[in-house]
């Protein structure tokens, strides 16, 4: 079973960090450049690590191409992974 999460991504950040939430979804400034992949690579490293969840257990749904993305998150559970995140 996977959680799935709305993200916005702010690429080329100083340093990948969670912001918040704006418009229903989890804001997410990536420390990687938009360019071949690189921006996608980094968020799934970043949450991988700020949920602590393998990276193999996340992964983009959609928006590859897009600063709006739905990210899947497999081996937590959704009230665990709730507690994790800033309050909406």
């Amino acid at each position: 079973m996977s959680v799935k999460i709305a993200i916005l991504a702010t690429p080329k950040a100083s340093r990948s960090e969670v912001v918040g939430w704006q418009e229903g979804a989890l804001k997410v400034r990536v420390a990687a450049p938009p360019v071949d992949g690189k921006a996608n690579a980094e968020l799934v490293k970043f949450l991988a690590k700020f949920l602590g969840v393998p990276k193999r257990n996340i992964w983009l749904v959609s928006g590859e191409g897009s600063r709006r993305k739905v990210v899947a998150v497999e081996g937590i559970e959704e009230a665990a992974l709730r507690a994790k995140l800033p309050a909406a």
